[in-house]
């Protein structure tokens, strides 16, 4: 049996178990049914390890629920960061990455023969030119090493110019504080911020969604796939069954909920010939394929097309993909006024138009009417109408309705509940 390890060497199966720890921390060890009780325990313990003032441990009559208590408001760094700093290592690896900086550290450039002879003269440690030049290699793809030719030999050597310039930039360490916090990739500033010796005290989020970190591999590499204009394979877990599938598309935007942080990839499928959206936290891995010769042209119709949306879907039942929905309200003139403001201001390019005394009419064309309703539901009380195209969305409004009736014991006045809500 192996021994429990802190570090680890694959980061989505930890992502996975980290999100679920922090957004439904009501479950319990039986409650994780897609793995065994074993690999719960190593990484709860690995959670314990990194997170461990976050912690919470609950007990209950099934058992002791494990959740991640965290505040944003009252800390002055993203503790999730510290899942991005757990990566295995053999023992080859962290002497080797010592000692290559240490001995590059002079500024000269050397080749790799060279560095392995210097490695054994003057540290008395023995490696196979084939291992230094990959570690060198490794290096310098990350960006931690120049990599240039000098005649017919390839040479490398430290570039050290970017972390003296933040040393003796000090107006750069309140940019670092305040990126880390605010920004996709806030580790990059978080790193940065340790290797200076130096910390946040100057800036705190009242709402920061901390667990968005831990989709930014994911981002990295879809960013990659729009820079360079390709198509990718996405591997998909769905968040509601678990079922994992397989999707190609064109990677085009990346929204952003304001409301939730929570980010969602914007893509084109040549199969279908349809826009699609795909939640970042429901995607496992990112294979860039070839490139898409077409992909200004995709850009373009997709700008072309967000007016028409309300929230990230394109589904529609309508033959022209656009649904028409319909809402009349009573407002009580000049005393709610501001509901007229509400309409106007968070409408999304719908038109508000007075029909008669007190009553006011908001009109729109989206994809996804669905995506409205909780909107909608905010003027409850004072709604007389609601029509749209598509016939699911008003059965499913007046249905909910009902469910509210029911669930506060208020008279149903059967057909009556349509003329005023």
């Amino acid at each position: 049996m192996s021994d429990f390890q802190e570090l680890i060497k694959s980061f989505p199966k930890t992502r996975d178990y980290v999100r679920d720890f922090f957004v439904y921390g009501f479950k319990n060890r039986n409650e994780f049914k897609g793995k065994s009780p074993r690999t719960y325990d190593n990484e709860r313990r690995r959670l314990e390890s990194w997170l461990a003032p976050f912690v919470r441990k609950d007990h209950a009559a099934n058992g002791a629920n494990i959740s991640l208590a965290i505040d944003s408001n009252l800390l002055d760094t993203n503790p999730l960061f510290q899942v991005w700093k757990t990566k295995s290592f053999t023992d080859n690896d962290i002497v080797l990455h010592f000692l290559i900086f240490d001995l590059l550290s002079d500024g000269r450039a050397a080749s790799v023969e060279e560095i392995t002879d210097r490695l054994l003269s003057e540290y008395e440690a023995f490696f196979d030119v084939q291992t230094v030049r990959r570690k060198c290699n490794a290096y310098h793809k990350e960006g931690l090493l120049n990599k240039e030719k000098n005649g017919k030999t390839v040479v490398f050597s430290l570039d050290s110019s970017p972390v003296l310039w933040l040393k003796s930039n000090k107006n750069i360490l309140d940019a670092l504080s305040f990126y880390q916090m605010a920004g996709s990739f806030g580790m990059t500033a978080n790193y940065l911020l340790e290797h200076l010796d130096s910390e946040n005290r100057t800036f705190r989020v009242k709402h920061s969604f901390f667990v968005h970190t831990l989709e930014d591999e994911v981002l990295f590499a879809i960013l990659n796939a729009m820079n360079e204009k390709m198509s990718v394979m996405l591997e998909t877990r769905s968040s509601k069954n678990g079922m994992e599938n397989t999707a190609f598309c064109v990677p085009l935007q990346i929204f952003t909920s304001t409301r939730s942080g929570r980010r969602f990839l914007c893509g084109y499928i040549n199969k279908s010939r349809r826009f699609s959206c795909y939640r970042l936290d429901t995607v496992k891995r990112v294979t860039p394929m070839e490139k898409a010769g077409d992909y200004d042209e995709l850009l373009n119709k997709l700008n072309a097309n967000r007016g028409k949306l309300w929230g990230v879907s394109f589904q529609s039942r309508s033959r022209n993909h656009l649904d028409r929905l319909t809402l009349t309200l009573k407002v009580m003139e000049p005393s709610e006024n501001y509901i007229v403001d509400r309409l106007k201001r968070e409408g999304r390019g719908g038109t508000v138009t007075k029909i008669d005394e007190n009553i006011y009419q908001y009109e729109t064309e989206v994809f996804d009417c669905n995506e409205m309703l909780p909107w909608i539901r905010t003027f409850t009380g004072r709604i007389l109408s609601l029509k749209c195209t598509d016939e699911s969305v008003e059965k499913r409004f007046y249905q909910d309705l009902q469910t509210m009736y029911w669930m506060y014991q208020i008279e149903d006045s059967g057909n009556e509940d349509k003329d005023e809500m």
